[in-house]
């Protein structure tokens, strides 16, 4: 039995936090894949926040401006999209969360207060709907889902990450500089694992995994042999009686 087939039938949250550009969104993106499950880039919901200030001229340090408008606008995703979409109201924000303005400021919206506290709300609501779900983030093993059932702190060198960032703009046929990622990189760890509220911790009993020398594949693969080693003390729901 697969690993995929032996999680078919029951709820399992799986939460990979970690700092910026070790490539969390991708690798969550096909390790739900590989478990049939479907993926939550709450880092996406920051950005979408920040392109929300952006937009309305919002400072991103008015945590209460923005939390208010926040409520009045709606963050979704797209789940028919492979990946989901990122959605501000309607329209698809997907391109524009990554531009490096956006990566700029995201860091001061996420130290927010008010909202997180919106984005968290949500973020559970989510997992309360999709109950099958591998959620990344800064802060989803740690607070958001504190009793996932596998929690993994993904990690790498901020050359790597930065250089990884690199490509992945300019396959967008975006416009940066490696020096400008590394310096955005270091400075955004900085603010992440300093702030108050929602710091960037690795949670307690979470699987550490360092990237920097690995392919993504890899990083993928030592995902699923540990959800698989961990599946054999979850239980798994029964077949209905027909």
């Amino acid at each position: 039995m697969s690993v995929r087939d032996a999680f078919e039938a029951r709820t399992l949250i799986i939460t990979i936090d970690g700092p910026a550009g070790t490539g969390k969104s991708s690798v969550a993106h096909r390790l739900a894949k590989a478990l049939g499950l479907e993926f939550l880039d709450t880092g996406a919901m920051y950005r979408a926040a920040s392109v929300l200030a952006m937009e309305e001229g919002i400072d991103p340090a008015d945590g209460g401006r923005l939390a208010q408008r926040l409520r009045e606008r709606r963050i979704a995703f797209d789940w028919r999209a492979d990946p989901p979409r990122i959605l501000l109201d309607r329209t698809d924000v997907s391109r524009k969360i990554r531009l490096l303005a956006v990566s700029e400021i995201v860091s001061i919206v996420a130290a927010c207060p008010e909202v997180r506290a919106v984005l968290i709300e949500a973020q559970r609501r989510l997992g309360a709907e999709h109950p099958r779900l591998v959620s990344e983030g800064r802060d989803q093993g740690s607070v958001v889902f504190p009793d996932a059932d596998v929690r993994f702190f993904l990690t790498a060198s901020p050359q790597v990450r930065a250089l990884r960032r690199l490509e992945q703009l300019r396959g967008q046929g975006m416009d940066a500089t490696l020096e400008a990622i590394e310096q955005d990189i270091r400075r955004r760890d900085a603010l992440d694992s300093t702030r108050a509220v929602g710091p960037l911790v690795c949670p307690v009993g979470a699987t550490v995994i360092d990237s920097t020398g690995l392919t993504m594949d890899e990083v993928v693969a030592r995902m699923v042999a540990v959800v698989q080693r961990v599946g054999t003390s979850i239980e798994v729901a029964p077949e209905p009686v027909a």
